[in-house]
């Protein structure tokens, strides 16, 4: 009581911020031994999952420069980082029953069902939809540096982007803005896809938890997002082959780094490499 008698304000005690972990940024190292590990242990699914996702990319890069839409090219791989969580599903299947001692083979990754069902489906839709937005974007990105007129081609428009100012702009621009797309979805479905295939939930409170997630464990989620780009980048200079081991290995390694930051009925709960 103060001296005229009122009760005296205190104000409320901080509540620990249960999502934020405070991991080391080296976690992201040990999801990625998890990954490997993941993906040596019955490794074949997992390659001919890589090697369908190849196999996949190779034909949809074909049909853009068979179809004259080859200005497409350099937003799709932006895309993929859009789509990548999404189809990496069967693997996230193939690392959950390896923690129960269970086998998996390759027809039950590509036919998973999660269990929230039709939400999972839902979750895809808006991802997509996510992904024509961007390409739209990039092609009015390009009408602005260029003007309205047809796409000059590879032998023409890479050199110009590396040579003049306004293909250093548009390169500066493209890359800023479809990093923005790509890093948005990555957090609205990096952890809501996992989430998804073993919880019963809907598609807007995944994304939620996962933005949550990742924004309250920031510094090791953007070394991990470095570590993806990376990885992607490697795999797109060898002509995508590399997607072969890689698209797999990020996929076990995802899953591992949900369970280590999922927060559940209010426990938290990890699963560390050994």
């Amino acid at each position: 009581m103060d001296a005229e008698g009122l009760p005296k304000i205190v104000p409320p005690l901080p509540r620990p911020n249960e999502k934020a972990l405070n991991l080391p940024l080296g976690t992201a190292l040990a999801w990625l031994a998890a990954g490997w590990r993941d993906l040596r242990r019955n490794p074949l699914p997992s390659l001919l999952y890589g090697l369908a996702v190849f196999a996949v990319s190779i034909f949809v890069v074909w049909g853009m420069f068979r179809f004259e839409v080859d200005y497409f090219f350099f937003p799709a791989l932006s895309g993929f980082l859009v789509l990548g969580p999404l189809i990496a599903t069967g693997l996230y299947e193939k690392s959950r029953r390896l923690e129960s001692g269970e086998r998996t083979g390759f027809t039950r990754m590509l036919l998973v069902r999660p269990a929230s069902r039709y939400q999972a489906i839902f979750l895809g839709l808006i991802l997509l939809l996510l992904f024509m937005l961007w390409q739209r974007a990039a092609v009015l990105l390009y009408a602005l540096h260029m003007g309205v007129r047809p796409f000059a081609g590879f032998d023409d428009i890479l050199p110009m982007m590396f040579t003049t100012v306004t293909g250093w702009s548009l390169l500066i621009t493209g890359t800023a803005i479809g990093g923005l797309f790509a890093a948005f979805a990555f957090a609205i479905s990096v952890f809501a896809m996992p989430m998804m295939l073993e919880e019963r939930t809907d598609a807007l409170t995944a994304m939620g938890i996962s933005l949550s997630l990742v924004w309250n464990n920031l510094p090791v989620m953007l070394i991990w997002g470095a570590i993806v780009v990376a990885l992607f980048a490697v795999s797109v200079l060898t002509g995508f082959a590399g997607l072969i081991v890689i698209f797999p290995l990020l996929g076990h390694a995802t899953w591992h780094a949900y369970r280590t930051i999922r927060v559940s009925r209010g426990e938290r709960v990890f699963f560390w490499p050994e």
